[in-house]
């Protein structure tokens, strides 16, 4: 008995030890992914939604692709799950994010925790 009460002691002294650091790596791996929430329209209309798990400074290309097939030149999107872009008519995709116009291509932006993407496929007034 005094044995197996050494052992338990010993047992859970080193649960002690080890424990810690276990919850302290669960943690730090959950904070190098970020959720990001991604809307397409064509026009007006809602196409699609989804929200992509990436790695923390992901970029915008990257959380398209993981959500659907993507045809892209430079970081400019010309084309999402056959949605495609029409030169002619002036209809292209274009990109905000937390609801503001972004400058910069799609595979430079940076995201953040709980970002919130919306590509639309309209036609350029400019």
């Amino acid at each position: 008995m005094k044995k197996f009460a050494a052992f338990l002691a010993s047992f859970l002294i080193l649960l002690g030890v080890f424990a810690p650091a276990t919850v302290t790596t669960a943690q730090a791996s959950a904070t190098k992914n970020i959720k990001v929430t991604y809307t397409l329209k064509k026009n007006k209309k809602q196409i699609a939604k989804k929200t992509i798990t990436l790695k923390k400074n992901g970029t915008v290309t990257q959380g398209l692709k993981k959500g659907w097939k993507v045809n892209d030149k430079g970081g400019f999107i010309s084309e999402i799950d056959g949605h495609k872009q029409n030169n002619k008519k002036k209809i292209y995709w274009t990109y905000t994010v937390n609801k503001k116009q972004v400058n910069v291509s799609a595979d430079k932006k940076k995201l953040k925790n709980h970002d919130k993407v919306e590509f639309k496929l309209s036609k350029y007034n400019g």
